[in-house]
């Protein structure tokens, strides 16, 4: 059973004079991803106010081959983001949501970096839910932090009660497949540690929407260290890329699947390019307002 530290507790105590001095120490990378998020792109970067924006090292937009003006917008937002250095990277090929998550661990462990956090490009979820958790510190001693929707203490707005339906269903699928309580298949908020990704278990997990579930499944039969914590979700002007019946059973089939042999599951290569790298294009960068339209690879391809 994984080990699940909850996320009030802390190996940091608290306060303590030195809590700041640790807290700057860490290279804290903040990723998004984002495909035709031209509408909600620059909602999402507004919310790093000033104080946000000095707890990170770097901020990076991931986009995957949008059809809309996403990457002129990220850029724009980034440049209003004048405490926190960013970069728009455009991946070299389509490599979907699972893809360009393993552009961003790839870019993190490359860069030095000791945190990752994931967070969405459409403006559902939101990024100070996360703050509490930083400061309580509790991160420090997991391997992930992980939003749910479903947990108590969650706020949904807008999202339908068959799919909030729908969704408890499932997180009980899974944790009887897991053996593991389950309070969210997959959100758009979530911290990972670079250590914990060292290893690269990732690279074999689908490119697809369902990368979450793979990397919520090996965190819980790799006994690693996690906690859920509630978010804010919204759906406002959001368009979804989801065909609900066909993503359900097939999210079905990945539990019973798992439950049958876990081992298998997860030696199992189901990424889209076995033995082939993600590789993804830093088309600008953004320092104190100041815009580089220099183009380069974001991180030396292995």
């Amino acid at each position: 059973m994984a080990r699940r530290g909850p996320p009030g507790s802390s190996r940091v105590a608290a306060p303590h004079p030195s809590k700041e001095i640790l807290v700057a120490a860490e290279r804290m990378l903040v990723f998004i991803p984002m495909y035709n998020c031209e509408r909600q792109i620059p909602r999402v970067l507004a919310r790093f106010g000033e104080a946000l924006q000095r707890r990170f090292a770097e901020i990076i937009v991931v986009d995957n081959g949008s059809r809309d003006n996403g990457v002129e917008a990220a850029v724009t937002g980034l440049s209003k983001l004048v405490h926190l250095p960013g970069k728009v990277l455009v991946n070299d090929d389509n490599y979907n949501l699972g893809g360009s998550h393993k552009v961003a661990f790839e870019y993190a462990l490359a860069h030095g970096f000791d945190q990752v956090v994931v967070l969405h490009g459409d403006d559902q979820a939101d990024i100070n839910d996360l703050v509490p958790h930083l400061d309580e510190g509790a991160y420090r001693a997991q391997d992930s932090l992980l939003g749910s929707r479903f947990m108590r203490g969650s706020r949904l707005q807008g999202y339908s009660h068959v799919r909030t339906l729908g969704n408890h269903v499932f997180n009980l699928l899974f944790s009887a497949a897991a053996r593991h309580r389950v309070h969210d298949l997959g959100s758009g908020l979530n911290l990972y540690s670079a250590r914990y990704l060292e290893p690269r278990f990732y690279l074999g997990f689908p490119d697809s929407l369902t990368f979450n579930i793979h990397m919520l499944l090996a965190g819980i039969h790799r006994r690693s260290r996690f906690g859920f914590f509630p978010l804010s979700w919204r759906e406002e002007d959001q368009v979804s890329n989801v065909r609900m019946v066909r993503q359900s059973l097939q999210t079905g089939r990945i539990a019973l699947e798992f439950a049958r042999s876990p081992e298998a599951f997860l030696a199992k290569d189901w990424s889209s390019r076995p033995g082939r790298p993600y590789t993804s294009t830093v088309v600008a960068q953004v320092s104190g307002g100041h815009v580089d339209r220099t183009r380069a690879p974001a991180f030396p391809s292995r």
